[in-house]
């Protein structure tokens, strides 16, 4: 536990750093007055004053914030002037300010992925046939277990997420499968025409889904691709969105039901997570790291009050009617947000103390079992 305390705090350090580091650049880059850029709550614990700004390490590091001038008080400050205002500048400029936040944490976890890319390699399940479903048309055409799938419809084929996606798109016509196949040792290869038929299958977030499939599964062989220094960025683009469709999609589901509400996770579980990552290896430190990074950006665009998102929606409706909402409207959504994401934070600490629990829980029975049957 004391391992993924350790690794937890830098890894929280460093995406709340970034992400406070966008609003502090976005701010600065239009004149803004910022008093204060912390990283961490509560009392500070080392701080530095070159200029108008104090920079400052405090105590608790789970958070951080930008303290822009005028953004919460019409006082201004010393040494400040009213043309370095939050309040005082456009709505669009604000606007950037509550958006660069998040897509500070979007960047780093694409700078994550490109590092993992180049050194690492992009990892992918190969499209190696594991097994034919009997009575399917794959099946009727003559594939077989250890086909290894070359192109489909002169398309190249380099995962089994490729295939997929052109078989789902192919609305039941015709498709030529070049397959490689080992034949006594000698490979060749093989060409097979297939019709998909539509059926049901289970997703990711065990929904069921009308799709058109050929019976085939993926033998589940991992490969890595080795990615040059110009191919990275690709790959880690292609990575970082494939974490942020996921990570929608999880906060969609959660809303509708979907996702059990018990699934949620705090600070505990991330730590878990992170501690578990470490003792695998810098790779998946690496890897969990930038999805966090995401979960975080994610998270911050919902439009509630009191997150970036919801300065956002605010931000919007002046730019949209002209005008800024009503003080005391404003007022009572700012109180409203801070008490659902409090409440939020107490359940998701509820949920992984739970979890923490019932794994003691099971572990103690399970150590229980063993002296008893010795």
């Amino acid at each position: 536990m004391l391992t993924a305390i350790l690794a937890f705090i830098p890894v929280i350090a460093v995406l709340i750093f970034f992400h406070e580091l966008g609003h502090f650049l976005v701010a600065r880059s239009f004149g803004m007055g910022v008093t204060t850029f912390s990283l961490g709550f509560g009392p500070k614990l080392l701080k530095w004053k070159p200029h108008k700004t104090e920079y400052a390490l405090s105590l608790v590091p789970l958070g951080g914030y930008v303290a822009l001038v005028g953004e919460t008080d019409d006082e201004i400050p010393e040494g400040f002037t009213e043309e370095e205002c939050f309040s005082k500048r456009p709505a669009w400029q604000r606007f950037l300010v509550c958006l660069a936040g998040p897509v500070a944490n979007f960047l780093l976890a694409w700078i994550l992925c490109y590092i993992l890319a180049f050194f690492y390699g992009t990892p992918y399940l190969a499209p190696e046939v594991g097994s034919v479903k009997e009575g399917s048309p794959a099946a009727s055409a003559g594939l077989v277990a250890g086909d290894m799938i070359v192109s489909v419809d002169g398309k190249k084929v380099s995962s089994w997420e490729d295939m997929a996606a052109i078989i789902s798109e192919s609305e039941g016509r015709p498709m030529r499968f070049a397959v490689e196949r080992n034949d006594r040792g000698a490979l060749e290869i093989r060409i097979f025409e297939i019709a998909a038929k539509r059926a049901t299958v289970t997703t990711f977030f065990n929904e069921e889904k009308s799709t058109w499939i050929v019976g085939i599964a993926a033998s589940g062989r991992r490969e890595v691709r080795k990615e040059s220094f110009f191919s990275a960025p690709g790959a880690g683009f292609k990575q970082t969105w494939r974490m942020m469709e996921i990570t929608w999609q999880g906060f969609v589901k959660l809303v509708q039901g979907v996702v059990p509400a018990d699934q949620v996770g705090g600070p505990i579980m991330i730590a878990q997570l992170v501690g578990q990552q470490v003792e695998h290896g810098f790779e998946g430190l690496l890897f969990l790291t930038a999805l966090i990074s995401v979960n975080l950006g994610i998270l911050n665009l919902l439009p509630i009050p009191v997150l970036d998102g919801g300065t956002l929606v605010f931000c919007s409706i002046e730019m949209i009617f002209r005008r800024p909402l009503n003080e005391k409207f404003q007022e009572y959504a700012l109180r409203f947000g801070l008490g659902l994401l409090v409440a939020l934070m107490i359940f998701a600490t509820y949920n992984d103390i739970k979890r923490l629990f019932t794994s003691w829980l099971i572990s103690f029975w399970m150590r229980r079992q063993h002296v008893c049957i010795s």
